[in-house]
Order: structure tokens, then sequence, then C-alpha cells
């Protein structure tokens, strides 16, 4: 872990300005989450899950419970539940496509995933707009940083997890 007090060090003011974007984007984010549990009729708290499950699934790696969890926030029990309303909406089903029979794979139904497909057709063309027309060797340097970032994210998550409670 770097030597760095996030609270007692100097910023540039590029470094506060990205991190700002950053937490607009973020905030820009989540209420597209919102938006897509409208356009599906769901709770914002399922459309966020069955986000994370389409995603997962469309980029080949696809979620488990735990890992959904994890991504959402939830407790084991609370994603049980949860799941239990997307799987008998329709909208998601359980497999068990690994050696180990118990580890459970989401995936997303059929239809849902065209729900998704149709809402990102709606929503997403300024989106698309602003990452095609930005230069290649632009996308290489945000995606570097994210990448950074994310792993950074997920080393303070990771070791806030194994920090007993205060």
């Amino acid at each position: 872990m770097p030597d760095v007090d996030p609270l007692t060090a100097d910023w540039s003011t590029e470094q506060t300005e990205v991190m700002q974007r950053l937490r607009d984007w973020a905030t820009s984010f989540a209420e597209l989450n919102l938006n897509l549990a409208t356009w599906m009729d769901l709770p914002s708290s399922d459309a966020n899950a069955l986000g994370h499950i389409v995603w997962a699934a469309e980029d080949g790696h696809p979620l488990t419970p735990a890992d959904l969890s994890r991504q959402i926030g939830m407790t084991s029990g609370a994603t049980t539940v949860l799941l239990n309303r997307l799987e008998s909406a329709g909208h998601i089903r359980r497999s068990r496509e690994h050696d180990d029979r118990r580890r459970v794979t989401l995936r997303p139904e059929p239809s849902a995933r065209e729900q998704a497909r149709a809402f990102l057709a709606e929503s997403g063309a300024e989106i698309a707009h602003v990452v095609q027309s930005t230069p290649p060797e632009h996308l290489r340097i945000v995606a570097d940083f994210a990448t950074r970032l994310g792993a950074a994210s997920t080393e303070a998550n990771t070791r806030l997890r194994q920090r007993p409670r205060p």
C-alpha cells in the first residue's frame, strides 16, 4: 500500500479535476441504472443486479451469486432473495456449469438480454459517440488509467474487508 494520506496530500488541479469528473460519471451512471429500472419495471436494486449479470455474461465472464453479492454490496441472504425475484420474473437462470457442481453461474434469459440491449440502444447513443470519436491512443490511456484505478479500489476494498470492525 502506498504511503500517501489522501486527506493531507497536495493535489494538482488536473488530479482534482479527474476525481471530480469520475464522480460525475459515477453519478450519471447511477442515474442510467435508475432509468434501466424504470425501463424494465424493476426495483432499482434488481435492475442494478440484472445489469451486472447481463454485462458479465456479455463479457464472457458470468457471475456467481458471491461475485454479484460483492459487486452490489448486499449480504448473501439478501442477494439470494433478489436472485429469487429475478428468476421468478423470468430475467435470469441459475446453472451449474463447473466441475464443482455446488458452484452456481448466473445467466440472463434471452428476453432480459434483449430488453437490456433495447435500453442501451435508446440510452447509449451519446456515450457510444464519445467513445467512437475518441482517438485510439486516448482510449488506451484512459483504459490503462481506469484499470489501475480499479485495481487500487479492489486492493483497498480487499484490505477493508479483512480488517476487524471498529
